[in-house]
């Protein structure tokens, strides 16, 4: 019996190794043929050591490149119509868009875009949030059927009518709970991971994990922190992110001057990295479904994170973690203050965040409401 050819289709590798790994596994192991479409990237080889064929295509992540998107559209169109794929998965905005005209314009026979956030948002003016829709209208029409991962961007969708009936599904957001449990890590073991870090075991530690960019909110965590370290002078903040140059708003760490913030750059021990934490904070604009907070929570770890889509989503509010109004360094700074200087709150709220994930946010569901929906396609 021949097997069913799937391609997912990424504009960055980071993408892959650290949100679609267990997808690209799940479908190796059920016997589909797996490949992708990504951008040239360093994890690129790791994921050619999983079995999966990669085809290497630019895909630019700007919002508007017209000469390199029509470029990367042409690549995308000839490449799907030599491999004659079953079926196309795009992620992400850019890639839900480019690849999936050029899969439509090879007759792929089915098309599948997963949503995990708008670019505009409740707050986008009216002009540029009207393009944006019209974009993912023409995205949607391409689409033999969309997963959302967030019920507000599913909710959004109907409500706009970006999607046509019976045409979407939300199928909600995972991760591997077994990997980010806490029981994991002694107190022996987190000793030893702060050494190895520079930490003493004693302060209390701040964390974030987040691409370097404003839009995650590092221009007001920053500036809480400051107001942190008046009435926690041995607060250590642990920033754990790459830098994104592509990103007009990218951050450049070496204009930080603060004292107390430890930059570990991207890192593939994040699992362990969580432990040494005593919150998580996400002050971001705008998100999808944000999995540092998904993983934060498995962690046990209280989180504080913004009143915006994709981030409300993710908390249960004053049970799991403290929601703050976006780009209010004011508050942000006092909800680590609070939880700092009330450890057995912090500690309750890690306890309901792990009682959550795994409830809400274990992957195993989520891949098999993925592959229910291509099946149902296929037949």
């Amino acid at each position: 019996m021949r097997k069913i050819s799937i391609c997912f289709v990424v504009a960055v590798d980071m993408t892959l190794k650290f949100i679609l790994l267990l997808e690209l596994r799940f479908f190796k192991n059920k016997g589909y043929e797996v490949f992708v479409v990504c951008s040239p990237g360093k994890w690129l080889e790791s994921i050619k050591q999983e079995g999966v064929e990669v085809k290497e295509i630019t895909i630019r992540r700007d919002i508007f490149s017209p000469i390199s998107d029509l470029v990367s559209l042409v690549k995308l169109f000839f490449y799907f119509k030599k491999e004659k794929f079953d079926v196309v998965l795009t992620f992400t905005p850019k890639p839900g868009l480019l690849g999936q005209l050029a899969a439509k314009m090879a007759g792929v026979p089915i098309i599948i875009n997963t949503i995990f956030g708008y670019y505009f948002h409740e707050n986008t003016p009216q002009v540029k949030k009207s393009i944006f829709i019209f974009i993912e209208k023409i995205a949607a029409s391409c689409s033999d059927f969309i997963f959302f991962r967030n019920k507000e961007d599913f909710e959004t969708a109907r409500r706009e009518n970006i999607i046509k009936p019976g045409q979407a599904r939300y199928i909600g957001d995972g991760i591997d709970i077994a990997k980010f449990n806490p029981t994991r890590f002694s107190e022996e073991f987190i000793n030893g991971k702060k050494k190895t870090l520079g930490i003493n075991f004693e302060v209390p530690v701040i964390g974030i994990v987040a691409r370097l960019v404003k839009e995650k909110g590092y221009v007001e965590l920053f500036e809480a922190f400051k107001n942190v370290l008046i009435q926690l002078p041995d607060a250590l903040l642990l920033v754990v992110g790459p830098a994104d140059a592509q990103k007009k708003d990218s951050i450049n760490i070496n204009s930080i001057k603060q004292k107390n913030i430890i930059f570990l750059g991207e890192r593939t021990d994040v699992d362990e990295l969580y432990s040494v934490m005593d919150i998580f904070v996400l002050p971001s604009y705008r998100e999808g479904f944000p999995h540092s907070v998904m993983e934060a929570s498995a962690t046990a770890r209280p989180v504080i994170t913004t009143d915006v889509r994709g981030c409300r989503n993710a908390i249960e509010p004053n049970i799991t973690g403290i929601l703050i109004p976006p780009k209010n360094s004011q508050k942000l700074g006092e909800a680590i203050i609070y939880l700092l200087l009330n450890p057995e709150i912090a500690k309750k709220m890690g306890e309901a965040g792990r009682k959550k994930a795994e409830q809400d946010f274990d992957k195993n569901i989520l891949l098999h409401k993925m592959e229910e929906g291509i099946k149902e396609l296929i037949t």
